[in-house]
């Protein structure tokens, strides 16, 4: 009597840890939004038709950028993720597990545009390559860069507390 109570009691211990973990790995995406929103910096691109101005994300740490924008459901066109790559090198985006269609702004170490990955297409997980080294990265919405005029060679200002350190 005494052995099935403690096997019930075991099991419903089990159930109980069971839940609570599936109910967090839900909640993750929605952890990860709310944290984000809390945390925004404003970011400038100098378009030929002036200045456009951008709330982002940082994603500064190799697990900011490793997880990007994944799981996101919606963003506002003039928001996005600046991802500062800590080095200058030739880089690779995929959109796995991301749900947006974005455009990819990759930057130079020199805070120059240097080539656009429009439309890039959700949940993907083919290489967008940068085409050559850059140390920035800047996600927006798809069909961002040509809604702001965002073209390459642009500059974009990157003050020191949005780098990596």
């Amino acid at each position: 009597m005494l052995r099935r109570l403690l096997l019930a009691a075991g099991l419903g211990v089990c159930a109980v840890l069971a839940a609570a973990v599936s109910v967090s790995w839900l909640d993750a995406p929605l952890a990860i939004a709310s944290r984000a929103a809390s945390s925004l910096e404003t970011l400038t691109v100098e378009t030929t038709g002036g200045p456009k101005s951008f709330k982002v994300e940082l994603a500064l740490t190799p697990d900011q950028r490793s997880r990007g924008l994944m799981f996101r459901k919606e963003m506002a066109p003039d928001h996005g993720m600046f991802f500062d790559m800590g080095r200058t090198a030739p880089a690779y985006f995929w959109m796995k597990n991301t749900y947006l269609s974005l455009d990819i702004i990759f930057i130079d170490e020199h805070g120059s545009v240097a080539t656009i990955a429009e439309n890039a297409k959700p949940l993907s997980e083919e290489m967008i390559p940068s085409g050559s080294p850059i140390r920035y990265v800047l996600e927006l919405v798809a069909g961002g860069a040509r809604r702001f005029g965002i073209q390459v060679g642009d500059k974009v200002d990157i003050p020191p507390r949005m780098q990596a350190q």
